[in-house]
């Protein structure tokens, strides 16, 4: 089961906040005009202590930056499982913790940016890229981007090599002025089309044949955006291997 870290932290500081502010407010005074020598309780003395620092790396989390650990191969061969990536709070407006309420607007998402996000379909967070904004006319035919009519350019890398019977190739993929790399197989998939309305995003995972993505669930919702992954600072492979920073870089 996963745990909603940001929602637990929000409470918790909420708590320890009405505990302190209750104490200070209702109990403190009789505590000490009954003996000035009594000692603060002990809920009260870390609800104190917690406060201030609890307090702090929720506003860092909530409206700086974020870490996220990457969970699936469906971005490679951009990310892999594995990577701890930066997510960056505020490149698309400040939001209120838990509500996920905007109330500074910053910027929006552009094509070709690697974005964290809630999708329709699960309340986990999901990490893909933009491929389609508001206001696109997008279709994906032949494994091939078109978007408002243009077909996207893509540039020949080579084989992936140990990709099992069926081949997988990489490509370099340009999107706008966004170059990445991506992977995909030559298995035939059904074109799809889609007109994109405000508010609304476009999002598929690098590794295309291999990535639970818009294709399958539908569009992200503006409301449901983290955030902007701008690095990767950490790789750590699984089972019981000590983290590295082999793959640290920022995102261009």
């Amino acid at each position: 089961m996963d745990i909603d870290l940001p929602y637990i932290l929000f409470w918790v500081v909420l708590g320890c906040g009405a505990i302190w502010l209750g104490d200070v407010l209702f109990f403190r005074k009789k505590r000490l005009a009954a003996d000035e020598n009594a000692q603060e309780p002990g809920l009260v003395e870390y609800a104190r202590s917690f406060f201030p620092v609890l307090l702090l790396v929720l506003v860092l989390r909530s409206f700086l930056a974020e870490p996220y650990q990457i969970p699936s191969e469906s971005m490679l061969p951009t990310l892999q499982v594995g990577d701890f990536i930066l997510v960056n709070k505020y490149a698309y407006g400040l939001r209120l913790p838990v509500f996920g309420v905007k109330v500074f607007d910053v910027g929006a998402p552009q094509r070709g940016d690697v974005m964290v996000f809630v999708p329709p379909h699960d309340p986990r967070y999901f990490i893909k890229r933009v491929v389609g904004i508001p206001g696109d006319t997008v279709r994906y035919e032949n494994k091939a981007l078109f978007i408002n009519g243009e077909r996207m350019k893509y540039k020949l890398i080579g084989d992936v090599p140990e990709s099992g019977r069926i081949a997988v190739k990489e490509y370099l993929e340009t999107i706008g002025d966004n170059t990445h790399t991506i992977f995909k197989n030559t298995r035939f998939e059904r074109a799809q089309d889609w007109r994109i309305p405000q508010g609304e995003y476009l999002m598929m995972g690098d590794n295309r044949d291999k990535s639970q993505d818009s294709r399958f669930w539908g569009l992200a919702e503006e409301k449901d955006i983290v955030g902007k992954a701008v690095a990767i600072w950490l790789h750590k492979k699984p089972g019981l291997k000590m983290p590295n920073f082999s793959r640290n870089k920022w995102f261009d």
